[in-house]
């Protein structure tokens, strides 16, 4: 099995920055393509980022791409996202998952960490 646990997240003003980690445990975390998610309160979980597991190019979300950059460490088995000219409409739950994807597009996410609250205020 492999245990993820989000870390970084916090209130921060409307175009202000904070980055997102995600220190993984358990398994091999190299031979998993990692991602972040997000989902705000009534609305369903979205993707955000993902990486393959070489690193490569990473694919966004239309609404983070140019805000966002997602990297990953295998060396310390983490996973991070940097997070740039947060908007109000970015406050979500911030979740990490490992899983797979094929070509450019997220497959499935094998697991789950717990989450981290990012709240944007205007």
């Amino acid at each position: 099995q492999v245990q993820l646990v989000e870390s970084g997240g916090g209130l921060v003003q409307a175009g202000g920055s904070l980055r997102l980690s995600c220190a993984a445990s358990g398994g091999t975390f190299s031979s998993y393509a990692m991602g972040w998610f997000r989902q705000a309160p009534g609305k369903e979980r979205e993707f955000v980022a993902a990486i393959r597991r070489s690193g490569g190019i990473p694919s966004y979300a239309d609404s983070v791409k140019g805000r966002f950059t997602i990297s990953r460490d295998n060396a310390k088995n983490t996973v991070d996202l940097q997070m740039n000219s947060l908007k109000p409409e970015d406050t979500a739950v911030y979740y990490c998952g490992a899983g797979s994807s094929f070509g450019s597009s997220w497959s499935r996410t094998d697991y789950w960490g717990p989450g981290t609250q990012v709240t944007v205020s205007s």
